[in-house]
């Protein structure tokens, strides 16, 4: 290849206009003169530079695909071809065949350099034959690709570029490649190509039979065996079978993913057992049942010392479940430091009884225990363990909030615990308003739940000086406190008002404002004052601002003129990313205000059409036009969503707003499989939250379905 009429062409290029991860693409010429170049390091690092700014976690651009010609050209001269075929592989991968996005004009480009990858696959290094099989296989263009891989598979005898034949003819034509993948998974191949062979089998819909379940289990640890295969999506091969066939969703696949399961967890092999216990985790992530049928293998863990802490992580998982391993996890957690915390953390989601006084005798050296009684996470609040109100461990919270090497962050799971044992927790007011200073924001909640009513008037004292003097951050949850206490909104219309005016905590001055209502008219001046100036350009905690503030001047002057201007303003920004929550408060603020918020009727309409959107506008336009509303039609969004995991919880709320009339017999039945199914619904955000949340919408879906007959 000429280099020089090469790089002329290259940088003929309009990169400037092109964009990649990081804007304009006017360093790819530069990327490219490095892979040429005789410089090893370089080359290396033009590579990582590429997919960091053209594959950029998996999304591509517009210069991705423009760039795909040059990578080629430079691939077939002989630059670092196996490295630039993966990459353009990578870029095919995730593209579509047809229409007019960036992801579609990736995959054409890669189609259209077929010949050149396609000429790699019969090339003397068995890694540069694995790249472009790989390669070819992510275009999905089968009618080209299939009859050259399935003619290399025929002569083949390298085992790693065996099995990847397998794996991209697999990805090709599943069902038409079942066949030839079982016949393999038994006979003389290699490991490495009967693990591939098993999962072309799964990927081909095969009924799960024992010949399958012998193969499996005989090849584990099976991590290995696919380590190098250029294929992601499969390089956990126990977790990617068991979550298929979970998929299947039928009774006979749950029974032999657990089958396998249980058969796995209980090898000798500490690997096996480890790529078992991982599977283990994402089932229970993934089914509904996944929890208790696993509860069976539970005593063989635990009877083994060596297997038992490496399992922890599932035991949480399967909560009360794994209540047979409480008496060895008891056990461990009554010795000292890590190991000891790190049972008694598992021990508190198995066994909490059994917790309660080993987490009470000490109590300011088990962190990880601590943290999972329950209270804030990632910011989110991660429901509070059902620790009994133990009298040892009620006695060492008292003990403990008063201790001179207390953290900053300890006490919140402590008064979160506190707070759930209500009134039964009285004893330890002294120490909560010896905290009070310290810890003002928590310490305000928690006494809010334990105090007695013949405690109120001087907790309400406390908590009125603490509004009036205490610290800044703590100010707003004391006056709160005294509100909920007795009923007075002197201290809470005060603070509220400094910090309208101040800028500071404006949404959730707002948002308590809004809860004093017509009690508060003093405050108008100052939620008007804290409106963003119409027209500005305002960011997602800026009109999270807005909406509570409109809120607030809705509720205490029962005016539209500004709320509903603010809430349109929020309403027409549907464009923008991350506008989810912002948008669904908008929303809930327009319910609340009911035929005065007609005027957003347009603007929710449109809203109908995004499944994320489409619960909190059904919910706004049943308060405000419920005759703009088709009841059937609107059912089947709200399932949709719910179904989708697209704000469910919000979804099923409208859907009983709507009552019986609306609801099919198909949508009776959608309802009924949100309620009784074993796949989750809930299957993503911060992992400790995902079971309870999907169990909280699973009930809600019960409810539902009873409320609707």
């Amino acid at each position: 290849m000429d280099l020089e009429l090469f790089f002329a062409d290259v940088d003929a290029q309009p990169w400037a206009e092109l964009r990649h991860a990081y804007g304009a693409a006017t360093d790819v010429p530069g990327h490219l003169r490095a892979l040429a170049g005789e410089d090893e390091e370089a080359a290396s690092e033009a590579v990582s530079e590429l997919y960091s700014a053209i594959l950029h976690q998996g999304s591509v651009y517009g210069a991705t695909a423009h760039a795909v010609p040059y990578l080629a050209r430079l691939a077939g001269a002989g630059y670092r071809t196996e490295d630039l075929l993966v990459l353009i592989g990578g870029i095919a991968e995730g593209g579509a065949d047809d229409g007019d996005t960036d992801e579609a004009a990736c995959r054409a480009a890669v189609v259209d350099q077929l010949p050149l990858i396609l000429s790699s696959a019969d090339a003397e290094e068995p890694g540069l034959r694995c790249a472009a099989v790989w390669a070819a296989a992510t275009t999905g263009a089968a009618d080209r690709v299939l009859p050259v891989l399935r003619r290399l598979r025929e002569t083949e005898e390298h085992p790693r570029v065996r099995a990847e034949l397998i794996g991209a003819v697999a990805r090709l034509d599943p069902a038409g490649t079942a066949a030839v993948a079982g016949a393999a998974i038994g006979g003389p191949e290699p490991d490495e190509v009967r693990v591939v062979a098993l999962l072309a089998c799964v990927d081909g819909g095969l009924p799960w039979g024992p010949e399958h379940h012998g193969a499996m289990l005989s090849l584990l640890p099976a991590d290995g065996l696919v380590v190098d295969h250029l294929d992601q999506e499969r390089n956990e091969p126990l977790q990617y079978v068991v979550e298929a066939l979970l998929r299947r969703d039928t009774d006979a696949d749950r029974d032999a993913a657990h089958a396998l399961l249980d058969a796995a967890l209980r090898s000798t092999d500490p690997e096996a057992r480890t790529e078992a216990l991982w599977a283990a985790e994402q089932a229970c992530l993934l089914s509904r049942s996944a929890p208790e049928r696993l509860a069976g293998v539970v005593p063989a863990l635990a009877a083994d010392p060596d297997a038992l802490p490496a399992a922890y992580s599932l035991l949480q998982k399967l909560g009360p479940h794994a209540a047979a391993a409480g008496p060895e996890l008891a056990r461990i957690a009554g010795g000292e430091g890590d190991p000891a915390d790190r049972a008694l953390e598992t021990l508190v989601l198995v066994a909490p009884d059994l917790a309660a006084p080993l987490l009470a005798r000490d109590l300011g050296r088990r962190p990880r225990a601590l943290r999972a009684v329950g209270g804030p996470l990632f910011g989110v609040v991660v429901g509070i363990r059902s620790l009994p109100c133990d009298e040892a461990l009620l006695a060492a919270i008292r003990a403990r909030l008063v201790a001179e090497d207390i953290e900053d962050h300890e006490p919140i799971p402590l008064l979160y615990l506190l707070a759930s044992w209500g009134t039964g927790a009285a004893a330890a007011l002294p120490e909560l308003r010896s905290a009070l200073p310290r810890f003002p924001a928590a310490v305000s909640r928690a006494l809010v739940a334990v105090c007695p009513p013949e405690h109120r008037a001087e907790t309400a004292r406390l908590l009125t000086a603490a509004a009036v003097s205490g610290p800044e951050n703590g100010r707003l949850a004391a006056a709160r406190a005294v509100r909920e206490l007795t009923g007075e909104t002197g201290p809470l219309t005060e603070v509220v008002a400094a910090r309208l005016l101040d800028g500071d905590d404006v949404q959730e001055a707002a948002e308590l404002a809004a809860g004093l209502g017509t009690e508060a008219p003093e405050l108008v001046p100052a939620l008007r004052a804290a409106l963003s100036d119409p027209g500005s350009d305002r960011v997602t905690p800026r009109m999270d601002c807005d909406i509570a503030v409109a809120s607030a001047l809705w509720r205490i002057t029962g005016d539209a003129a500004q709320a509903v201007p603010v809430l349109a303003g929020v309403l027409a920004e549907t464009g923008r990313m991350w506008m989810r929550w912002t948008l669904r408060r908008a929303a809930r603020a327009a319910a609340a205000m009911g035929g005065a918020a007609r005027p957003l009727v347009p603007p929710l309409e449109e809203l109908l059409t995004d499944r994320l959107h489409a619960p909190a506008a059904v919910l706004a336009l049943h308060a405000i036009a419920p005759e703009t509303l088709d009841g059937p039609r609107t059912a089947g969004l709200l399932l949709d969503s719910a179904e989708a995991d697209a704000d469910a919880e919000l979804a099923l709320e409208a859907l009983v707003l709507l009552g019986p009339a609306a609801l099919t017999e198909d949508h009776r039945r959608r309802l009924t499989a949100l309620a009784e199914q074993d796949l989750r619904v809930r299957s993503s955000g911060v992992e400790p939250t995902i079971c309870p949340a999907d169990e909280q919408l699973r009930e809600q879906a019960r409810e539902a379905a009873r409320s609707l007959g």
